[in-house]
């Protein structure tokens, strides 16, 4: 046999690697088809699973019972467990987060806009029919924007600086169930909106229920009045010192029955001895008889009166003299104790940052436009759509930075001291200092023209 030419030699090699690459190939093949098999499979047995658990197969092939009846909503509302609907949204001064006071106190001029939905009333005008007879509201709402839903035991609250207090102990938006509750001033009612005051709620949060604030019910100093008007009406029963009373009183009774018979047996010797003489000496018999029973009942009534208002004295003093364990201040409404605070409530130990202006961001708050004008010639000027004037933009900006809205890190370990919060349709740049903080800019939010 005659021996290859070299041609031939290099197609066969051709030929050799193109075989072994193909054979590679095929092996990766059977490879990926292996793989997809068991998937394959898997999917299938999770989906058997799943058809078994609705009771969905055959019930000859298999005999897994199926799956029980979600409970009634009765029985998950028993259980704890609802399904929170919002009843509208609000619309507030406050847009973001950064510079929202974290308390409706801080900022008085703050103000806001609750729609109620009618997805929850067919009409919600409705439901506000009588509400505008109430001074404030109760509003429970969803903190919406904490970003996570992670919450721990003890907390560092921003006026502790630091700190560490138990969660229930403070007003932390971080909590098991993220629900806030804020008392607001309403303004008016127009239609199906409320006009609210005095909030620390930014604007997208979902309000979940208002109620009426009533002091009567609300307010603890009520509450004292209302327990003493109870007591004053259903006196305290106090058996042994009216035993120690009564017999007081047969004592009293006593001496009044012998003092009587004697009086009555002189009074009667004297009137017959001398009839005319003792009309003018003696008093009659009768008469000297029912001013002895007024003495008589004078001086009980006034014993008893005594011995009342001697138990009342020392129940109230055992009351004053009684403090709870764990408080540390108590306020004192006139001399009746109606509630107790933590000590750092009060007094906290950061302190009231003093609040300046630079010329620039005075005259750019000055070029604001209240929100209640409007004209053609000023369409060119920013104008607020909650603030009312300048000044009250002024005051509500001393309120957010005198009480120091920064976080405890970035107080403590943060090197920018710039912050930047947003008021109404003012977007506010300004910086900390040593017991200060100062305004530098003050301009519209996203450089335009705000419009009503």
């Amino acid at each position: 046999m005659s021996p290859l030419c070299d041609c031939c030699g290099e197609r066969i090699n051709r030929l050799d690697q193109q075989i072994s690459v193909m054979r590679k190939e095929i092996k990766n093949l059977r490879q990926m088809l292996d793989s997809a098999t068991r998937g394959h499979r898997k999917h299938m047995i999770s989906i058997q699973s799943a058809v078994s658990k609705i009771g969905l197969r055959d019930p000859e092939k298999d005999q897994t019972p199926a799956a029980p009846t979600p409970p009634p909503p009765q029985a998950a509302l028993e259980r704890g467990s609802i399904q929170t609907v919002p009843i509208g949204y609000v619309t507030s001064c406050f847009s973001v987060k950064n510079g929202t006071p974290r308390q409706p106190t801080i900022c008085v001029a703050s103000r806001a806009e609750l729609r109620i939905h009618q997805s929850v009333f067919n009409n919600p005008d409705h439901a506000l029919v009588g509400l505008e007879q109430y001074s404030h509201v109760w509003i429970i709402f969803l903190f919406h924007k904490n970003g996570h839903l992670n919450y721990k035991a003890k907390v560092k609250p921003p006026r502790l600086n630091g700190q560490r207090v138990g969660l229930y102990s403070t007003r932390s938006p971080h909590r098991p169930n993220a629900l806030g509750l804020t008392l607001a001033r309403l303004d008016k009612i127009v239609g199906d909106t409320i006009h609210l005051s005095n909030i620390d709620i930014i604007a997208g949060t979902p309000v979940l229920d208002i109620k009426p604030y009533i002091p009567e019910y609300d307010n603890p100093l009520s509450r004292m009045s209302s327990d003493e008007t109870t007591d004053s009406l259903n006196p305290p029963n106090y058996s042994d010192d009216q035993s120690a009373l009564k017999e007081e009183q047969s004592d009293h009774n006593d001496d009044f029955s012998s003092f009587l018979s004697k009086d009555k047996s002189e009074a009667n010797v004297s009137f017959t001895a001398s009839p005319e003489s003792s009309s003018a000496q003696f008093l009659p018999h009768k008469a000297l008889h029912d001013v002895l029973e007024e003495v008589k009942g004078y001086v009980t009534q006034r014993d008893l009166c005594q011995l009342s208002c001697a138990k009342e004295d020392q129940v109230s003093d055992s009351y004053k003299t009684q403090t709870p364990d764990g408080t540390v201040d108590q306020p004192c409404f006139g001399e009746e104790v109606c509630s107790a605070i933590a000590g750092w409530i009060r007094e906290p130990p950061v302190s009231s940052l003093e609040v300046r202006f630079t010329p620039q961001a005075g005259r750019e708050l000055a070029d604001f436009l209240p929100a209640h004008l409007s004209g053609p010639s000023e369409s060119h000027r920013p104008r607020f759509k909650f603030l009312r004037s300048p000044e009250e933009a002024v005051a509500a900006i001393r309120g957010v930075l005198s009480a120091d809205p920064r976080s405890v890190y970035r107080r403590t370990r943060c090197r920018d001291r710039l912050f930047f919060f947003t008021l109404d349709t003012a977007d506010i740049t300004c910086w900390f200092g040593q017991g200060f903080a100062e305004v530098l800019r003050v301009r519209p939010v996203g450089q335009c023209i705000a419009s009503m």
